[in-house]
Protein backbone atom coordinates (compact mmCIF):
# COMPACT_ATOMS: atom_id res chain seq x y z
CA UNK A 1 0.00 0.00 0.00
CA UNK A 2 2.62 2.23 1.17
CA UNK A 3 4.85 1.84 -2.88
CA UNK A 4 1.52 2.23 -4.23
CA UNK A 5 0.21 5.02 -2.53
CA UNK A 6 3.70 6.88 -2.94
CA UNK A 7 3.60 7.78 -6.71
CA UNK A 8 0.23 8.31 -6.82
CA UNK A 9 0.22 12.02 -6.62
CA UNK A 10 0.13 15.49 -8.50
CA UNK A 11 1.46 13.44 -11.42
CA UNK A 12 -1.44 11.89 -11.40
CA UNK A 13 -4.36 13.94 -10.27
CA UNK A 14 -2.57 17.12 -12.11
CA UNK A 15 0.23 15.82 -14.75
CA UNK A 16 -2.37 13.10 -16.30
CA UNK A 17 -4.29 16.07 -17.44
CA UNK A 18 -1.28 17.94 -19.25
CA UNK A 19 -0.22 14.09 -20.49
CA UNK A 20 -4.39 14.05 -21.86
CA UNK A 21 -3.94 17.81 -23.41
CA UNK A 22 -0.78 17.50 -25.42
CA UNK A 23 -1.38 13.77 -26.60
CA UNK A 24 -4.98 12.95 -26.75
CA UNK A 25 -6.63 9.64 -26.03
CA UNK A 26 -3.56 7.81 -27.49
CA UNK A 27 -2.12 9.23 -23.83
CA UNK A 28 -3.58 5.74 -22.81
CA UNK A 29 -0.45 4.26 -25.06
CA UNK A 30 2.02 6.86 -23.41
CA UNK A 31 0.70 5.12 -20.16
CA UNK A 32 0.96 1.99 -21.14
CA UNK A 33 4.21 2.16 -23.08
CA UNK A 34 5.65 3.85 -19.88
CA UNK A 35 4.39 0.70 -17.94
CA UNK A 36 5.66 -1.58 -20.03
CA UNK A 37 9.49 -0.09 -19.46
CA UNK A 38 8.99 0.04 -15.92
CA UNK A 39 7.85 -3.69 -15.40
CA UNK A 40 11.25 -4.67 -17.64
CA UNK A 41 13.12 -2.79 -15.13
CA UNK A 42 11.59 -4.01 -12.01
CA UNK A 43 12.32 -7.69 -13.57
CA UNK A 44 15.90 -7.11 -14.13
CA UNK A 45 15.99 -5.54 -10.85
CA UNK A 46 14.60 -8.15 -9.60
CA UNK A 47 17.06 -10.84 -10.86
CA UNK A 48 19.95 -8.12 -9.54
CA UNK A 49 18.13 -8.90 -5.80
CA UNK A 50 17.10 -12.31 -5.65
CA UNK A 51 20.59 -12.87 -6.39
CA UNK A 52 22.36 -10.94 -3.50
CA UNK A 53 19.13 -10.43 -1.18
CA UNK A 54 21.51 -8.16 1.55
CA UNK A 55 22.56 -5.30 -0.85
CA UNK A 56 19.92 -2.67 -0.59
CA UNK A 57 19.50 -0.58 -3.29
CA UNK A 58 20.17 -0.45 -7.08
CA UNK A 59 22.90 2.02 -6.55
CA UNK A 60 24.76 -1.03 -5.05
CA UNK A 61 23.70 -3.14 -8.32
CA UNK A 62 25.26 -0.55 -10.26
CA UNK A 63 28.52 -1.15 -8.41
CA UNK A 64 28.20 -4.82 -8.66
CA UNK A 65 28.00 -4.86 -12.10
CA UNK A 66 29.40 -1.59 -13.68
CA UNK A 67 31.75 -0.33 -10.77
CA UNK A 68 31.73 2.92 -8.80
CA UNK A 69 31.28 5.60 -11.30
CA UNK A 70 27.73 4.38 -12.20
CA UNK A 71 27.00 3.83 -8.51
CA UNK A 72 28.05 7.40 -7.82
CA UNK A 73 25.64 8.71 -10.60
CA UNK A 74 22.67 7.11 -10.21
CA UNK A 75 22.42 7.46 -6.49
CA UNK A 76 22.97 11.03 -7.36
CA UNK A 77 20.79 11.25 -10.08
CA UNK A 78 17.95 9.73 -7.78
CA UNK A 79 18.62 11.91 -5.02
CA UNK A 80 18.36 15.30 -7.15
CA UNK A 81 14.79 13.36 -9.01
CA UNK A 82 13.28 13.32 -5.32
CA UNK A 83 14.59 16.92 -4.23
CA UNK A 84 12.81 18.07 -7.38
CA UNK A 85 9.50 15.59 -6.64
CA UNK A 86 9.43 16.91 -3.10
CA UNK A 87 10.03 20.82 -4.34
CA UNK A 88 7.07 20.36 -6.84
CA UNK A 89 4.69 18.74 -4.74
CA UNK A 90 5.03 21.07 -2.02
CA UNK A 91 4.18 24.16 -4.71
CA UNK A 92 1.63 22.71 -5.42
CA UNK A 93 0.42 21.63 -1.61
CA UNK A 94 1.03 25.37 -0.46
CA UNK A 95 -1.39 26.17 -3.83
CA UNK A 96 -3.68 24.16 -2.00
CA UNK A 97 -3.64 25.45 1.45
CA UNK A 98 -3.87 28.82 0.09
CA UNK A 99 -6.81 28.82 -1.59
CA UNK A 100 -8.41 27.23 1.76
CA UNK A 101 -6.88 30.01 3.86
CA UNK A 102 -5.60 32.92 1.28
CA UNK A 103 -4.42 35.09 4.40
CA UNK A 104 -1.52 33.19 4.41
CA UNK A 105 0.45 33.02 1.14
CA UNK A 106 1.47 30.46 -0.54
CA UNK A 107 5.21 30.20 -0.33
CA UNK A 108 4.82 30.24 3.31
CA UNK A 109 2.51 27.36 3.00
CA UNK A 110 5.14 25.37 0.84
CA UNK A 111 7.72 25.84 3.30
CA UNK A 112 5.41 24.91 6.38
CA UNK A 113 4.50 21.66 4.29
CA UNK A 114 7.87 20.41 4.24
CA UNK A 115 8.78 21.23 7.49
CA UNK A 116 5.95 19.31 9.39
CA UNK A 117 7.11 16.14 7.25
CA UNK A 118 10.71 16.48 8.30
CA UNK A 119 8.99 15.98 11.65
CA UNK A 120 7.42 12.93 10.87
CA UNK A 121 10.49 11.23 9.30
CA UNK A 122 12.77 12.30 11.55
CA UNK A 123 10.74 10.81 14.78
CA UNK A 124 11.20 7.12 13.09
CA UNK A 125 10.54 4.99 10.47
CA UNK A 126 7.26 3.33 11.96
CA UNK A 127 6.03 6.82 12.39
CA UNK A 128 6.73 7.51 9.07
CA UNK A 129 4.50 4.59 7.60
CA UNK A 130 1.68 4.90 9.75
CA UNK A 131 1.33 8.36 8.17
CA UNK A 132 1.81 7.16 4.71
CA UNK A 133 -0.45 4.28 4.97
CA UNK A 134 -3.15 6.21 6.12
CA UNK A 135 -2.72 8.99 3.55
CA UNK A 136 -1.80 6.29 0.95
CA UNK A 137 -5.07 4.38 1.61
CA UNK A 138 -7.29 7.76 0.86
CA UNK A 139 -5.81 8.06 -2.59
CA UNK A 140 -6.53 4.13 -3.25
CA UNK A 141 -10.39 4.15 -2.28
CA UNK A 142 -11.01 7.12 -4.03
CA UNK A 143 -9.54 6.08 -7.18
CA UNK A 144 -11.41 2.61 -6.77
CA UNK A 145 -14.33 4.11 -6.36
CA UNK A 146 -13.74 6.90 -9.29
CA UNK A 147 -12.96 3.48 -11.79
CA UNK A 148 -16.18 2.24 -10.78
CA UNK A 149 -18.31 5.13 -11.12
CA UNK A 150 -16.60 6.58 -14.00
CA UNK A 151 -16.89 2.59 -15.66
CA UNK A 152 -20.80 3.12 -14.91
CA UNK A 153 -21.05 7.13 -16.64
CA UNK A 154 -19.09 6.19 -19.83
CA UNK A 155 -21.19 3.00 -20.49
CA UNK A 156 -24.46 5.17 -19.24
CA UNK A 157 -25.31 3.17 -16.49
CA UNK A 158 -25.02 5.86 -13.80
CA UNK A 159 -28.11 8.15 -13.43
CA UNK A 160 -27.86 11.11 -16.54
CA UNK A 161 -24.99 9.65 -18.10
CA UNK A 162 -24.90 8.79 -21.95
CA UNK A 163 -22.25 6.47 -23.54
CA UNK A 164 -19.27 8.22 -24.07
CA UNK A 165 -16.86 5.93 -25.16
CA UNK A 166 -17.08 7.67 -29.31
CA UNK A 167 -15.30 10.36 -27.50
CA UNK A 168 -12.27 7.77 -28.03
CA UNK A 169 -11.96 9.05 -31.74
CA UNK A 170 -14.95 11.93 -32.29
CA UNK A 171 -12.57 14.58 -31.92
CA UNK A 172 -9.72 14.94 -34.16
CA UNK A 173 -9.21 10.61 -33.93
CA UNK A 174 -7.91 8.31 -31.26
CA UNK A 175 -3.87 9.84 -32.03
CA UNK A 176 -4.77 13.57 -32.87
CA UNK A 177 -1.04 14.86 -32.01
CA UNK A 178 0.63 12.34 -33.73
CA UNK A 179 2.71 9.28 -32.17
CA UNK A 180 5.69 11.68 -31.53
CA UNK A 181 3.33 13.16 -28.94
CA UNK A 182 3.09 9.76 -27.49
CA UNK A 183 6.88 9.12 -27.03
CA UNK A 184 7.11 12.31 -25.92
CA UNK A 185 4.41 12.05 -23.07
CA UNK A 186 6.24 8.34 -22.07
CA UNK A 187 8.86 10.74 -20.50
CA UNK A 188 6.34 12.26 -17.90
CA UNK A 189 4.57 8.74 -17.14
CA UNK A 190 8.00 7.50 -16.10
CA UNK A 191 8.23 10.70 -13.78
CA UNK A 192 4.92 10.01 -12.62
CA UNK A 193 5.89 6.00 -12.11
CA UNK A 194 8.82 6.26 -10.83
CA UNK A 195 8.96 5.00 -6.62
CA UNK A 196 7.54 1.14 -7.66
CA UNK A 197 11.27 -0.39 -7.54
CA UNK A 198 11.53 0.47 -3.80
CA UNK A 199 8.85 -2.71 -3.79
CA UNK A 200 11.67 -4.92 -5.25
CA UNK A 201 13.90 -3.82 -3.01
CA UNK A 202 12.08 -4.21 0.03
CA UNK A 203 10.91 -7.64 -1.32
CA UNK A 204 14.72 -8.73 -0.78
CA UNK A 205 14.65 -8.71 2.52
CA UNK A 206 11.98 -10.92 3.05
CA UNK A 207 12.03 -14.37 4.40
CA UNK A 208 11.66 -16.05 0.62
CA UNK A 209 13.48 -12.96 -1.65
CA UNK A 210 12.67 -14.74 -4.66
CA UNK A 211 8.84 -15.73 -4.07
CA UNK A 212 8.66 -11.84 -2.79
CA UNK A 213 10.30 -9.90 -6.16
CA UNK A 214 8.55 -11.96 -8.44
CA UNK A 215 4.98 -11.30 -6.09
CA UNK A 216 6.24 -7.74 -5.91
CA UNK A 217 6.75 -7.33 -9.90
CA UNK A 218 3.65 -8.63 -10.83
CA UNK A 219 1.07 -7.57 -8.13
CA UNK A 220 2.31 -3.60 -7.60
CA UNK A 221 2.67 -3.28 -11.54
CA UNK A 222 -0.93 -4.18 -12.35
CA UNK A 223 -2.11 -2.67 -9.51
CA UNK A 224 -0.33 0.65 -11.14
CA UNK A 225 -1.40 0.19 -14.48
CA UNK A 226 -5.06 -0.58 -13.30
CA UNK A 227 -4.90 2.89 -11.60
CA UNK A 228 -3.27 4.83 -13.71
CA UNK A 229 -3.78 3.68 -17.49
CA UNK A 230 -7.68 2.49 -16.14
CA UNK A 231 -8.21 6.21 -14.18
CA UNK A 232 -6.66 8.37 -17.89
CA UNK A 233 -8.98 5.80 -20.05
CA UNK A 234 -11.99 6.92 -18.16
CA UNK A 235 -10.96 10.71 -18.64
CA UNK A 236 -10.69 10.58 -21.91
CA UNK A 237 -14.22 8.72 -22.54
CA UNK A 238 -15.99 10.65 -20.17
CA UNK A 239 -14.74 14.30 -21.42
CA UNK A 240 -13.42 15.00 -25.54
CA UNK A 241 -9.91 15.22 -24.65
CA UNK A 242 -9.56 18.87 -26.25
CA UNK A 243 -12.37 19.95 -24.14
CA UNK A 244 -10.79 19.24 -20.93
CA UNK A 245 -10.13 22.10 -18.72
CA UNK A 246 -6.86 23.49 -18.01
CA UNK A 247 -5.78 21.57 -15.51
CA UNK A 248 -3.62 24.10 -13.23
CA UNK A 249 -7.01 25.31 -12.52
CA UNK A 250 -9.07 22.25 -12.08
CA UNK A 251 -7.47 18.56 -12.11
CA UNK A 252 -8.83 15.92 -14.33
CA UNK A 253 -9.98 13.67 -11.88
CA UNK A 254 -11.74 16.43 -10.14
CA UNK A 255 -13.54 17.84 -13.48
CA UNK A 256 -14.63 13.95 -14.10
CA UNK A 257 -16.42 13.31 -10.72
CA UNK A 258 -18.56 16.35 -10.75
CA UNK A 259 -19.68 15.38 -14.16
CA UNK A 260 -20.72 12.39 -12.05
CA UNK A 261 -22.78 14.19 -10.13
CA UNK A 262 -21.67 13.45 -6.56
CA UNK A 263 -22.47 15.46 -3.63
CA UNK A 264 -19.23 17.52 -2.95
CA UNK A 265 -17.28 16.23 -5.25
CA UNK A 266 -14.65 18.75 -6.27
CA UNK A 267 -14.18 19.57 -2.46
CA UNK A 268 -13.75 15.81 -1.80
CA UNK A 269 -11.26 15.78 -4.82
CA UNK A 270 -9.43 18.46 -3.26
CA UNK A 271 -9.06 17.51 -0.33
CA UNK A 272 -7.90 14.05 -1.69
CA UNK A 273 -5.72 16.20 -4.53
CA UNK A 274 -4.07 17.46 -1.30
CA UNK A 275 -3.65 14.17 0.49
CA UNK A 276 -1.90 12.71 -2.69
CA UNK A 277 0.29 16.04 -2.67
CA UNK A 278 1.76 15.43 1.03
CA UNK A 279 1.96 12.03 1.01
CA UNK A 280 4.21 12.07 -2.34
CA UNK A 281 6.13 15.00 -0.33
CA UNK A 282 6.62 12.64 2.90
CA UNK A 283 7.30 9.24 0.88
CA UNK A 284 9.98 11.92 -1.08
CA UNK A 285 11.65 12.76 2.04
CA UNK A 286 12.00 9.12 3.17
CA UNK A 287 13.98 8.13 -0.40
CA UNK A 288 15.86 10.88 -0.73
CA UNK A 289 17.25 11.23 2.84
CA UNK A 290 17.92 7.26 2.24
CA UNK A 291 20.13 7.89 -0.77
CA UNK A 292 21.69 10.82 0.27
CA UNK A 293 22.44 8.75 3.70
CA UNK A 294 24.03 6.03 1.13
CA UNK A 295 25.82 8.12 -0.69
CA UNK A 296 27.69 9.64 2.11
CA UNK A 297 28.19 5.43 3.48
CA UNK A 298 29.97 4.85 0.00
CA UNK A 299 32.01 7.89 0.31
CA UNK A 300 29.92 9.78 -2.32
CA UNK A 301 28.88 12.60 -0.31
CA UNK A 302 30.26 14.47 2.44
CA UNK A 303 30.84 12.39 5.75
CA UNK A 304 29.06 14.77 7.85
CA UNK A 305 25.63 13.32 5.60
CA UNK A 306 26.33 9.47 7.24
CA UNK A 307 24.68 10.68 10.66
CA UNK A 308 21.99 8.85 12.31
CA UNK A 309 19.67 9.30 14.86
CA UNK A 310 19.23 6.83 17.93
CA UNK A 311 16.23 5.45 16.02
CA UNK A 312 18.62 4.86 12.60
CA UNK A 313 17.02 7.77 11.16
CA UNK A 314 19.90 9.31 8.46
CA UNK A 315 18.89 12.82 10.42
CA UNK A 316 21.47 15.25 8.55
CA UNK A 317 20.61 13.46 5.16
CA UNK A 318 16.98 14.46 5.82
CA UNK A 319 17.72 17.76 6.44
CA UNK A 320 20.14 18.51 3.50
CA UNK A 321 17.69 16.90 1.18
CA UNK A 322 14.99 19.20 2.87
CA UNK A 323 17.31 22.04 2.53
CA UNK A 324 17.65 21.48 -1.54
CA UNK A 325 13.65 21.34 -1.83
CA UNK A 326 13.35 24.44 0.00
CA UNK A 327 16.01 26.14 -2.04
CA UNK A 328 14.34 25.12 -5.15
CA UNK A 329 10.42 26.14 -3.51
CA UNK A 330 12.19 29.48 -2.39
CA UNK A 331 13.82 30.25 -5.57
CA UNK A 332 10.33 29.86 -7.42
CA UNK A 333 8.72 32.37 -5.27
CA UNK A 334 11.13 34.93 -4.90
CA UNK A 335 12.99 34.90 -8.34
CA UNK A 336 10.70 33.19 -11.01
CA UNK A 337 11.79 34.80 -13.91
CA UNK A 338 14.86 33.08 -12.96
CA UNK A 339 14.28 29.79 -14.35
CA UNK A 340 15.67 27.73 -11.30
CA UNK A 341 12.66 26.04 -10.07
CA UNK A 342 12.02 25.21 -14.08
CA UNK A 343 15.26 23.93 -14.74
CA UNK A 344 15.13 21.43 -11.55
CA UNK A 345 11.98 20.11 -12.36
CA UNK A 346 12.91 19.98 -16.46
CA UNK A 347 16.22 18.65 -15.46
CA UNK A 348 14.94 15.48 -13.40
CA UNK A 349 12.32 14.80 -16.19
CA UNK A 350 14.69 12.02 -17.49
CA UNK A 351 16.26 10.80 -14.89
CA UNK A 352 13.83 7.89 -14.80
CA UNK A 353 14.82 6.69 -17.91
CA UNK A 354 18.46 7.17 -17.19
CA UNK A 355 18.24 5.09 -14.23
CA UNK A 356 16.03 2.45 -15.88
CA UNK A 357 19.02 2.65 -18.28
CA UNK A 358 21.71 1.77 -16.11
CA UNK A 359 19.36 -0.80 -14.62
CA UNK A 360 19.14 -2.59 -17.75
CA UNK A 361 23.27 -2.60 -18.47
CA UNK A 362 23.34 -3.71 -15.17
CA UNK A 363 21.49 -6.96 -14.62
CA UNK A 364 23.28 -7.40 -18.26
CA UNK A 365 26.42 -7.13 -17.51
CA UNK A 366 26.07 -9.13 -14.53
CA UNK A 367 24.52 -12.49 -16.24
CA UNK A 368 27.45 -12.49 -18.83
CA UNK A 369 29.63 -12.63 -16.25
CA UNK A 370 27.94 -15.32 -14.32
CA UNK A 371 29.35 -19.08 -14.96
CA UNK A 372 26.79 -21.74 -16.84
CA UNK A 373 26.09 -22.86 -12.85
CA UNK A 374 25.56 -19.74 -11.28
CA UNK A 375 23.26 -18.72 -14.27
CA UNK A 376 21.19 -22.07 -13.50
CA UNK A 377 21.48 -21.18 -9.42
CA UNK A 378 19.56 -18.25 -9.94
CA UNK A 379 15.82 -17.93 -8.51
CA UNK A 380 14.62 -15.19 -10.31
CA UNK A 381 15.42 -14.53 -14.24
CA UNK A 382 14.70 -11.50 -16.25
CA UNK A 383 13.26 -12.65 -19.85
CA UNK A 384 15.03 -12.95 -22.85
CA UNK A 385 18.39 -10.98 -21.65
CA UNK A 386 19.59 -9.21 -23.37
CA UNK A 387 17.12 -8.80 -25.81
CA UNK A 388 14.82 -6.73 -23.31
CA UNK A 389 17.46 -5.04 -22.05
CA UNK A 390 18.84 -3.85 -25.51
CA UNK A 391 14.69 -2.70 -26.48
CA UNK A 392 14.49 -1.01 -23.71
CA UNK A 393 17.49 0.85 -24.14
CA UNK A 394 16.68 1.48 -27.82
CA UNK A 395 12.95 2.50 -26.53
CA UNK A 396 14.70 5.24 -23.93
CA UNK A 397 17.03 6.38 -27.09
CA UNK A 398 13.85 6.93 -29.35
CA UNK A 399 11.98 8.66 -26.49
CA UNK A 400 14.93 11.47 -25.87
CA UNK A 401 15.33 11.77 -30.09
CA UNK A 402 11.60 11.89 -30.00
CA UNK A 403 11.38 14.79 -27.11
CA UNK A 404 14.53 16.72 -28.66
CA UNK A 405 12.06 17.44 -32.09
CA UNK A 406 9.63 19.16 -29.53
CA UNK A 407 10.51 22.55 -27.90
CA UNK A 408 9.35 21.57 -24.58
CA UNK A 409 11.09 18.26 -24.68
CA UNK A 410 14.05 19.85 -25.81
CA UNK A 411 14.32 21.67 -22.58
CA UNK A 412 13.84 18.92 -20.78
CA UNK A 413 16.34 16.67 -22.63
CA UNK A 414 19.14 19.40 -22.14
CA UNK A 415 18.83 20.41 -19.15
CA UNK A 416 18.99 16.60 -17.71
CA UNK A 417 22.09 16.14 -19.70
CA UNK A 418 23.42 19.20 -18.34
CA UNK A 419 22.82 18.01 -14.69
CA UNK A 420 24.14 14.39 -16.06
CA UNK A 421 27.28 16.27 -17.36
CA UNK A 422 27.74 18.13 -14.05
CA UNK A 423 28.12 14.99 -11.72
CA UNK A 424 30.13 13.44 -14.69
CA UNK A 425 32.94 16.30 -14.86
CA UNK A 426 32.87 15.84 -10.53
CA UNK A 427 33.51 11.71 -10.84
CA UNK A 428 37.21 11.70 -11.28
CA UNK A 429 37.80 14.33 -8.05
CA UNK A 430 35.52 11.31 -5.85
CA UNK A 431 37.52 8.57 -7.55
CA UNK A 432 40.73 10.00 -6.85
CA UNK A 433 39.98 10.98 -2.78
CA UNK A 434 38.27 6.94 -3.00
CA UNK A 435 41.43 5.62 -4.29
CA UNK A 436 44.18 7.70 -1.69
CA UNK A 437 41.79 5.43 0.72
CA UNK A 438 43.05 2.56 -0.40
CA UNK A 439 38.67 2.00 -1.92
CA UNK A 440 38.57 0.09 -5.10
CA UNK A 441 36.01 1.88 -7.40
CA UNK A 442 36.06 -1.55 -10.14
CA UNK A 443 32.74 -3.25 -10.69
CA UNK A 444 32.54 -5.63 -6.70
CA UNK A 445 31.79 -8.81 -9.12
CA UNK A 446 35.31 -8.36 -11.18
CA UNK A 447 36.77 -7.40 -7.35
CA UNK A 448 36.01 -10.73 -5.96
CA UNK A 449 36.45 -12.82 -9.22
CA UNK A 450 40.36 -10.90 -9.04
CA UNK A 451 40.91 -12.12 -5.81
CA UNK A 452 39.27 -15.59 -6.23
CA UNK A 453 42.01 -15.87 -9.40
CA UNK A 454 44.69 -14.48 -7.25
CA UNK A 455 43.78 -17.32 -4.06
CA UNK A 456 43.45 -20.10 -6.37
CA UNK A 457 46.88 -19.13 -8.06
CA UNK A 458 48.61 -19.45 -4.38
CA UNK A 459 46.58 -22.46 -3.94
Amino acid sequence: MITLGGIIGASLFVGSGNVIRSTGPAAILSYLIGGLLVFLAMRMLGEMSARRPAVGSFMEYANESLGGWAAYLVGWLYWYFWVGVIAYEAVVGGGIMSGWFPAIPTWLWSLLLVIVFIGTNVLSVRVFGEVEFWLASIKVITIVVFLIVGALFVFGAWPNATNSVSNLWDHGGFMPMGFSAVMIGVATVIFSYFGTEIAVMASAESVDPARGINQATRTVIWRIMLFFVGGVLIIVTAVPWDELPDPDTIAPFAHVYGLFGLPGASAIMTIVLFTAVISVLNSGLYSASRMFASLADKGYAPALIRKRSKTNVPVAALIASSLGALAAVVANFTVPASGIFDFIMNSGGLVALFVYVFIALAQWRMRLKLSPAEREALTLKSWLTPILNIFLIIVVIGVVAIMLLSEDGRAQVWTSLVATAVLFAVWPLVKRRLNARGIDTSPAMDQRAAAAAKESAAS
